[in-house]
């Protein structure tokens, strides 16, 4: 599973009653937000929303409520002010995680949200990329498939879509384990 620890710095978040969602008007913002926060030194997980408040291709970014004021200064001072603010409060309000791994033996599939890349194991070789609906997968997957993970592109530099956002999530996945091999 793909996961974020959350720390500014040395502060570690551990209990879920501490953590709380930031909801934006589209994914363009959560990207952004996601490099802002990124770029200032926090370590933020972006995840799928929960049920309660999704409303269509979504996705949130869950932080430490200990420094929600910090954190929506540097998002305003940017110009991305989340829309809502909601604390995780229970199991109902728990973020989606937007990662899954499936080891097939000499492949390995990692799914990011509704999008999927898989490896040969052996040659690190890109044998499928699929899933979205987003108009840049058919262009996502023919730059990508038949290439090595070195010789790919990241998705996240050539997609325009949360489709290629997300396959560029599961791609920086599928680096990590490759690195493992």
């Amino acid at each position: 599973m793909f996961k974020f620890k959350f720390k500014k710095k040395k502060t570690q978040v551990s209990n879920q009653a501490e953590l709380g969602i930031l909801v934006f008007e589209n994914t363009s913002e959560v990207i952004c937000a996601q490099k802002a926060l990124e770029t200032n030194g926090w370590k933020i997980r972006v995840m799928g929303p929960p049920p309660e408040i999704q409303s269509g291709c979504d996705l949130v970014i869950e932080f430490p409520l200990i420094h929600e004021l910090d954190i929506r200064r540097l998002l305003e001072k940017v110009g991305i002010p989340p829309i809502e603010m909601v604390p995780v409060t229970g199991p109902l309000l728990q973020p989606v995680d937007l990662f899954h791994i499936k080891d097939f033996g000499e492949f390995l599939m990692i799914r990011a949200a509704n999008m999927k890349i898989t490896v040969e194991k052996s040659t690190r070789l890109i044998v499928n990329v699929s899933g979205g609906g987003c108009p840049d997968v058919p262009y996502l997957a023919c730059m990508m498939v038949g290439k090595t993970m070195a010789q790919a592109p990241n998705p996240l530099d050539i997609g325009h879509t949360l489709c290629g956002y997300a396959l560029g999530l599961a791609f920086k996945e599928m680096e990590k384990k490759c690195s493992q091999w």
